[in-house]
């Protein structure tokens, strides 16, 4: 049953995407989804993190689980965009959204922590306990979402209780603030074994947060052209 639009918003003014913004072609989604905070209401607080880096996958790509073929884990990727499909990762939680075409979705590789007025500082701070750097400590908001368990373990995203599942408006949506990249860049992913389509150049990143992504594609001896590209946002 479709949800009334009004009466679902989580609070007066809320921007939640719509299913049908992840049902269009996963590139598209990957690069648009730049700039949108996720939302995750834990304990009272809206856990929010700026979406800064993010991978697109497709069926017929090898370095995608889809790839695979189908099974009851990977359900979610062969349903309609919008639907949440979580898996672990060198022992982390992953998060990724399904897009338009079976088995086709963007993985959410980085993020940086959003702080306004549904997410005040103390929700920071709650994200900054739930991941502490090796020491036991803080740490900096550069860092604390800067790769993809980083950020679900921040943001207390779990694969029991969201693989699988829709957004919830009330718990965990993608929302618009109305925020965008003046640039971005695209390279190749990271991680992707010698041989199952490593070099497509599927990743996308905010220029403005590279420094706090999983791997800066800015780094010393990168080169323009041969390693990454720069689009630049032409509307007006």
């Amino acid at each position: 049953m479709p949800r009334d639009p009004i009466l679902s918003l989580p609070w007066p003014g809320a921007r939640p995407l719509p299913d049908a913004f992840f049902d269009r072609d996963a590139q598209q989604v990957a690069r648009e989804l730049l700039g949108k905070v996720i939302r995750h209401r834990v304990d009272g607080w809206w856990l929010s993190a700026r979406i800064i880096e993010t991978e697109a996958y497709y069926l017929v790509d090898k370095g995608s689980h889809a790839s695979l073929g189908y099974t009851n884990k990977r359900r979610a990727l062969f349903l309609d965009g919008g639907h949440i499909y979580m898996y672990y990762a060198r022992g982390g939680d992953s998060l990724n959204f399904s897009a338009h075409g079976a088995g086709n979705a963007v993985l959410i590789k980085s993020a940086h922590p959003w702080v306004d007025d549904v997410a005040p500082g103390e929700a920071l701070a709650a994200m900054q306990r739930n991941n502490p750097d090796a020491r036991g400590l803080p740490r900096s908001p550069q860092r604390l979402c800067a790769g993809q368990t980083l950020l679900c373990k921040a943001m207390a995203l779990k694969v029991p209780d969201w693989d699988g599942q829709r957004f919830d408006w009330q718990r965990l949506f993608v929302e618009d603030v109305g925020e965008r990249p003046a640039r971005i860049i695209q390279t190749a992913r990271l991680g992707i074994p010698h041989g199952r389509d490593e070099h497509l150049p599927y990743r996308f990143v905010d220029a403005d947060y590279a420094r706090h992504c999983t791997r800066n594609p800015l780094r010393r001896g990168q080169v323009e052209g041969r390693d990454f590209h720069l689009i630049e946002d032409m509307s007006p």
